[in-house]
Order: structure tokens, then sequence, then C-alpha cells
């Protein structure tokens, strides 16, 4: 049986190169055009497809973008929160921190320039 080693996660949207843009402003993957990718090959590619209909509920599967790897407490929501404010200024939008709770650290809700819902985690 062959093993499957790389993926590509592909969105709806209805402006492909802009989301592809952001998305690779977030990451700090090479924008091509529709796509993005991880320019050492290790993460999945990103690809955006246009389609007619806009989104109309959250999302079914989400990207966590991991900041706060290893961080607890308030030091992790410090690192979620600057991460915050620099997506908010790549048009990101920021919805609301899920605190701690005991099973699970802090994060932080955001959505993408087309209202496609992510975490901060």
């Amino acid at each position: 049986m062959t093993s499957i080693r790389q993926i590509q996660v592909t969105f709806d949207c209805a402006e492909p190169e802009r989301v592809a843009e952001f998305w690779s402003a977030v990451l700090g993957y090479e924008h091509r055009g529709r796509s993005c990718a991880d320019p050492a090959g290790v993460g999945p590619r990103l690809y955006f497809q246009a389609v007619p209909e806009g989104k109309i509920v959250k999302n079914r599967v989400h990207i966590d973008v991991r900041v706060g790897t290893g961080l607890v407490g308030q030091e992790r929501v410090d690192v979620l929160e600057a991460e915050c404010a620099r997506l908010v200024a790549l048009g990101a939008t920021r919805l609301h921190l899920l605190r701690a709770d005991g099973v699970n650290e802090s994060c932080l809700v955001m959505q993408d320039i087309e209202g496609n819902e992510f975490c901060l985690d």
C-alpha cells in the first residue's frame, strides 16, 4: 500500500488571488497566484478556487496557526494577541479569545479576509 506524503488544502472563495496572498503573508509561504506553498516544502500547499456562492455557515474544517506552542497562561495570551494584531493589519478579523479551561490552553478565534474562521493556537 502506498503512503501519502503530501496534501493540498483547497478553499472555496470569491477572490482566490487575494485570499492566497493573505494566507501567504500569514504563514510565511510563497504566493503563487491562486495558491501558496511552504518554501521549505514541509507544510501543505494551500489552493484557493473561485466559486459563485458566498460563505453561509461556520467552516467544518479550519486552520490552527500555532504561534503559542509550549506557552501557558498570560505569556501565551500575550503571544496570541501580538500575532492577532499583525494579522488584523493584513485584513483578518478578531472574533474572541477562548481562555484556558483546564483541558485546553487559550486560543484566539479569528476570520480571514473572506470570513473563514481560523484559530491562533
